[in-house]
């Protein structure tokens, strides 16, 4: 599953471009992939990102705005639904996406039993240990 941001890398708009940099940078500090579709570059893009947006969603006036955002060809949403899901703390569920990728770390006290894993790397702090496991 590929997710997809609609953007345009020439606009005028200031709050199309917050808009298009807070989807963008939200998902790269979550390291979830992502492909910029520029719909200023490639008229076929954005011809097919008209199409596929619901009926629901489209202004009553002129043409949907960047950033929107799609799961493959699945329609997530706009600006406003992406924003709404941060609030709500449910982007995963937004994009279509199962869980939250995230570095796998393990925490533990330090004991005289504990061995230190080859394949990890670790820092020593006082008694606490934190291991950060290779993501598999």
């Amino acid at each position: 599953m590929v997710i997809k941001v609609y953007v345009a890398s020439s606009t005028s708009s200031i709050a199309v471009k917050k808009h298009q940099q807070a989807v963008v940078g939200f998902l790269e500090a979550n390291r979830i992939n992502f492909q910029e579709v520029d719909i200023t570059m490639l008229e076929e893009q954005r011809l097919w990102m008209y199409r596929n947006i619901p009926e629901e969603k489209r202004p009553e006036k002129g043409n949907p705005l960047p950033p929107q955002i799609f799961n493959e060809d699945r329609y997530c949403g706009d600006y406003e639904d992406f924003f709404l899901s941060k609030e709500t703390n449910t982007v995963f569920a937004f994009l279509g996406l199962h869980s939250q990728p995230s570095v796998k770390a393990l925490i533990e006290l330090l004991s005289p039993a504990h061995c230190q894993p080859q394949s990890c790397k670790s820092i020593q702090t006082c008694n606490l240990r934190i291991w950060f496991l290779p993501n598999v």
